[in-house]
């Protein structure tokens, strides 16, 4: 078996759950160690190792870590890297803790470019760190006496229709009988 075929397998066969979870941004996620564990069950069937090698490659105007990830059988490899910059300026962390998770980051990205682990839906893509879009509301009009009432008559007299201020606004049974009215 190739090296291309061994790794096809691993891609093929992976599976890891994302079963750690981010209480600040409310969403699952698998680390860097999650993929390992998975892996582990092909490195003796397939006759593979995994490694990871890490690398700065710049320090200003920020360190910047390359992570690469490689399928060894002894004879050939493959790699895939990831590019992870390092924020030192994330509060309440020690920069030892700053590079940490540039790090975990970078390895996690790095295997997940060796073994095409799909994230689309994970939280990096996904994520809105607890700021979800407000749904909008539509207002309701309730009687004859709101202002909105008003406005409605206006649009209807103008040629508009009352479909159409049904989908900005909820209608009380009264308001829109009295709306269809004026058609």
């Amino acid at each position: 078996m190739t090296i291309n075929e061994k790794l096809a397998t691993v891609q093929t066969k992976f599976k890891s759950k994302k079963s750690r979870f981010n209480s600040f941004g409310k969403y699952y996620f698998r680390s860097a160690e999650d993929i390992l564990e998975a892996t582990k069950p092909f490195l003796l069937e397939l006759g593979v190792s995994v490694t990871i090698h890490e690398q700065l490659i710049e320090a200003q105007p920020f360190p910047i870590i390359c992570s690469t990830a490689t399928l060894s059988d002894g004879k050939n490899s493959i790699r895939a890297t990831a590019l992870v910059g390092v924020d030192l300026n994330q509060k309440g962390m020690q920069v030892p803790q700053q590079f940490g998770s540039a790090s975990s980051y970078g390895k996690k990205y790095a295997l997940g470019n060796l073994f095409l682990i799909d994230d689309t839906q994970d939280s990096d893509a996904s994520n809105n760190h607890g700021k979800a879009p407000k749904a909008k509301t539509k207002s309701t009009i309730t009687s004859k006496k709101d202002p909105a009432y008003d406005k409605a008559v206006q649009y209807i007299a103008a040629g508009g229709k009352l479909a159409a201020i049904k989908q900005k606004y909820n209608l009380s049974a009264e308001v829109e009988g009295a709306l269809n009215t004026l058609k």
